[in-house]
């Protein structure tokens, strides 16, 4: 029950920090992810029905929305983390679009979970010469303690914008928990094996499983 209420935690901040790249600017992290909150949650609503109709709609919407603001290729490579020498270049290569497909299938799951959470924004503050800020958050949610979430972002020098990375959720963070996953399997069978078993989750249905489907 535990990792369903961060996964619902986890949903609204998600849905905070998508909209439409044209009109959101990537060069204030605090900023982008404050102004772009009540478009996403708009679309959400108004698309319900079509959604449960179709669930794999949400991974449009997730490609669409999210994918914009955030740095798969750099998670990607901390998810490799110290087993990056022991993998081709060709290996790396296939394994960011891959990964990249995982999270919007994660994320379009996650988002199954949507029940209108509201989320409480902390202040900005200055962000200085910081490469790598924490953006912190509580989702508030009736019947349940508040969650307490951090988004992870960090800036691209040569663009000067700023892109997601990782979330914590409780203290988790989600980047470190799969690279603790992945990591001794890419170690033992290789990254294109983990390619592979990546591939194979990226193409699954999203399904609401409080529907009776798993």
């Amino acid at each position: 029950m535990k990792m369903k209420t961060l996964f619902s935690g986890l949903l609204a901040i998600l849905i905070s920090i998508s909209a439409n790249a044209e009109t959101v600017d990537k060069k204030n992290p605090y900023d982008m992810i404050q102004k772009v909150a009540d478009i996403t949650f708009s679309r959400f609503k108004n698309e319900q029905a079509n959604i449960k109709q179709n669930p794999n709609l949400l991974k449009t919407i997730v490609r669409e929305e999210l994918l914009p603001y955030i740095d798969y290729r750099y998670a990607a490579f901390k998810v490799i983390g110290k087993n990056l020498k022991k993998t081709t270049d060709a290996e790396r290569k296939a394994f960011v679009p891959v990964f990249k497909d995982y999270l919007v299938t994660s994320y379009a799951q996650v988002f199954t979970l949507y029940n209108n959470q509201v989320v409480e924004f902390e202040p900005a503050k200055k962000l200085g010469k910081s490469k790598i800020v924490a953006v912190n958050t509580r989702v508030i949610e009736p019947g349940r303690d508040p969650i307490d979430i951090s988004f992870k972002v960090r800036k691209n020098r040569k663009k000067n914008e700023w892109k997601a990375f990782d979330m914590i959720a409780e203290g988790v963070s989600l980047l470190d928990s799969k690279q603790a996953e992945l990591s001794s399997i890419i170690r033992q069978k290789g990254l294109p094996h983990v390619t592979d078993m990546l591939k194979e989750k990226a193409e699954r249905d999203v399904v609401f499983k409080n529907n009776g489907q798993s």
